[in-house]
């Protein structure tokens, strides 16, 4: 992987001013995947809980007190 991004870095570092300028627009559009530390079955979980809440609004969430410790790992 190192080997990969060095090869890369040079040949960005011999870009013309336009490619560059061009290239800088490509990577900005890109999507960056944000990762976390939360498994996709809990992230399902927490949303399907709330999804019941705002269709049932007579409901009561049963993971409020566990709410800042998802926060935590979120952040």
């Amino acid at each position: 992987m190192n080997t990969s991004i060095e090869i890369l870095k040079k040949k960005i570092e011999n870009f013309t001013p336009e490619i560059a300028e061009a290239f800088i627009k490509i990577v900005d559009n890109l999507d960056i995947a944000v990762k976390s530390n939360v498994s996709q079955f809990q992230l399902d979980e927490v949303f399907s809980r709330i999804e019941f809440h705002t269709e049932n609004l007579a409901t009561k969430l049963d993971f409020f007190e566990n709410i800042s410790e998802l926060e935590k790992i979120c952040a």
